[in-house]
Order: structure tokens, then sequence, then C-alpha cells
């Protein structure tokens, strides 16, 4: 493969910087960086600084470790919503999927990530050890595993099971399996990720 020339140190190091984001190859990045100069220096400018701020002020919930900007998130600062459930998911993208569907008045948890021991991600790089400390602190009455329906996820949500089984007051459910094994909560379409949540049952081993 021909490896590209560029006319500009500054280009290539924008082009290579972009090619490292998920889904965008050299081309799609140098398409990118072609249109940003085409744009106005100022549209630029601010988003470059969005990027900046972005980075430097966005905060983890101290709650359910979902982005937001302040320490609590909306989701779990709303008085409305019901705190006695809390569903669980591998990242922030399920939340957002779940919260479009309209059908979840609960609060969440965010693992940020699943069990995989072919990358190396065991039970103590997620949050886990939160979960467990938030349901013995407060009074839960059900947990959502609405975790993607794959191998990783079916082995985290089988610990959480197993680290939680003993608890007798506590309802253990799972998404209804309408959505098709392998696929990712983010990408299901509203309707059916919405009677998943409303459907659900409960979690067996």
């Amino acid at each position: 493969m021909v490896q590209q020339q560029y006319s500009s140190k500054l280009l290539e190091n924008i082009v290579n910087q972009l090619s490292r984001l998920p889904g965008i190859g050299s081309r799609s990045a140098l398409r990118l960086a072609i249109t940003l100069l085409k744009r106005d220096v100022n549209e630029s400018l601010q988003l470059g600084e969005a990027i900046i701020n972005f980075r430097k002020n966005i905060r983890r919930c101290k709650v359910c470790h979902n982005i937001c900007d302040n320490d609590i998130c909306h989701i779990c600062g709303d008085n409305a919503r019901n705190k006695d459930i809390i569903c669980v998911v591998e990242n922030i993208t399920d939340v957002m999927a779940i919260e479009q569907t309209m059908q979840y008045k609960g609060v969440y948890h965010v693992l940020g990530g699943v069990i995989s021991p072919m990358d190396g991600v065991g039970p103590a790089d997620i949050e886990i050890a939160s979960l467990l400390k938030r349901i013995e602190t407060n009074n839960v009455s059900e947990i959502i595993l609405a975790l993607n329906p794959n191998m990783e996820g079916d082995t985290t949500a089988f610990y959480i099971f197993r680290a939680l089984q003993n608890n007798k007051e506590l309802k253990i459910t799972t998404i209804a399996r309408g959505i098709s094994v392998g696929d990712t909560l983010e990408y299901i379409d509203q309707l059916t990720l919405g009677r998943s949540i409303v459907n659900r049952i409960d979690y067996h081993k």
C-alpha cells in the first residue's frame, strides 16, 4: 500500500489525529481536514474550543457514572425518577438509547465496559464494586441487567447476578430478548428497545 504524501506537516498531523478516531480512516480524515480548511477560521476555532472544553470539564456522575456537567447527572437529580429501580448498562450511549424510548422511569448505573478476559478486562476494571455498594446502601428493589446480548454482556450479567443472588429482597431482571444476539442497544430501533424494557423478565442463570 502506497503511503500518502502530504504537502504540509500540519495537514499530516491533523489527518493522523483524526484517523485515530473509531470509524474514520485516513481518507475520511483527509476529507474532514480539507473541509475544515474550507470553512471560516472562526468555525474551526469553535470546534477546537468545544473539544478542549469537553475534555477538560466533562464529569462523571458520582452516583451512576453517566457523563454530565455537574457532580450529579440530571437523571439521578430528578426527583420524579424511581430511585428504587436501577438499570445496569455498559456505556453512556445505552443510557441515551433507552431514554429515547421514553418507556423507563428508573435510574441507571453505567459500568463503563464489560468483562472480557480476552481484552484483559476483569470485574475490577469496570464499575461493578460501586454498583454493589450502591445497592447495599440504598433501598433498591430491582436491578435490570440491560447489557448487550453477546458473550461479554452475558458474562458480565452472570457475574453481577451471582454477586447479588443472596439478596432475597432484590428482584433481578433482564431486558426481553426481542433483541437479536449480537445486536448493540444503541443501534436497536426505539420501539423494540422500549418493549424489551417494559416486558423485562426475571434473570435466570
